[in-house]
């Protein structure tokens, strides 16, 4: 069974008297030592998903179920203390992290919830759990700001590790990095995964550090969930042109390739989405139903699925025969 199901969600904000629909019936499951990558443009609705996953957002519709129940929005003081095994690393780690407090006081705030040890106790914990990020006992004395960026990540996950968790969604939590600290954060994240049997969400607009330690991968499009699957069989053969689109994006060796933002046009406010399929006016293989419908997720195989007319069986049989806007 899945640790987190995530079912026909929908997140709406109210934006000067205008409802935005950041998220568009998602769904998507989490795996216990499994990595899932969620992928796609700024602006496409990846950060409202994770903070709706976490409870931090009330889903407009839909279902989130952890641990075999449903999950309780986030209220002061009235989470139920099994819900603390579900984490949240945000992008930032300067600013999750309280300047004016040693970081082992922080780290240590997760295992004084949970009633772990004496002071004591709660300081040996510490300490292990900054080695098990790859960092010395000796860091709990310090303050935040002694730390590199890629540290600073490291605490932030250490901070969440005290909570025992089961599920640790990480939000953007590499684009601050500099390469070097983007590939050891994210061996880190592969190797907890493994060893603590985690289930990790990782949200990214870089496809190629997604490539490198996703198990499966969902794209997402101005709110919408376009294709998902196996993270090497999505690469090998996209099913939908949004995620051949960026595949083609990511910078080769040789430093040809272009960069995601430079997809034709920019994606669509949210406010005012496109009708029917809304990638459409993006797309290179518009057809003429494609402004008027909604195409579904088209199963393709085990785990395999796609958000796009190309993958109905009736319109690749007549497609020749259509007219092409």
């Amino acid at each position: 069974m899945s640790l987190v199901e995530v079912r026909e969600l929908d997140v709406v904000y109210r934006r000067q008297g205008v409802d935005v629909h950041a998220v568009v019936g998602a769904s998507l499951a989490l795996e216990r030592a499994r990595i899932t990558g969620l992928v796609g443009e700024s602006g496409c609705g990846k950060s409202s998903l994770a903070r709706a996953i976490v409870g931090l957002v009330k889903p407009a519709a839909g279902e989130i179920v952890f641990d075999g129940k449903p999950l309780s929005p986030l209220r002061r003081g009235a989470r139920p203390r099994h819900e603390t095994r579900l984490q949240l690393v945000f992008q930032n780690p300067y600013s999750s992290l309280n300047p004016r407090r040693t970081v082992g006081s922080q780290i240590a705030d997760g295992l004084r919830l949970r009633g772990e040890g004496d002071r004591t106790d709660r300081r040996t914990r510490v300490g292990e759990l900054l080695d098990q990020v790859g960092l010395s006992a000796g860091a709990a004395g310090r303050f935040p700001h002694q730390f590199s960026g890629g540290q600073r990540q490291r605490i932030a996950i250490a901070r969440a590790l005290a909570a025992d968790p089961s599920v640790i969604v990480l939000d953007e939590p590499l684009s601050s990095l500099d390469a070097s600290a983007q590939a050891q954060i994210a061996n880190l994240l592969v190797g907890l995964t493994r060893e603590l049997e985690l289930a990790l969400l990782l949200i990214s607009h870089d496809l190629a550090i997604v490539r490198h330690v996703a198990d499966e991968v969902s794209v997402m499009y101005l709110g919408t969930i376009v294709e998902e699957g196996p993270t090497r069989e999505v690469w090998s053969s996209p099913q939908h042109p949004y995620t051949e689109a960026l595949i083609a994006a990511i910078p080769a060796a040789d430093g040809s390739g272009t960069l995601p933002e430079a997809l034709p046009g920019e994606v669509p406010d949210p406010a005012s989405p496109p009708s029917g399929c809304r990638f459409h006016p993006r797309c290179p293989h518009t057809f003429a139903r494609c402004p008027g419908e909604d195409p579904p997720l088209y199963e393709l195989g085990p785990g395999r699925a796609a958000a796009c007319f190309l993958r109905d069986p009736a319109t690749a049989q007549t497609h020749e025969h259509e007219g092409v806007i």
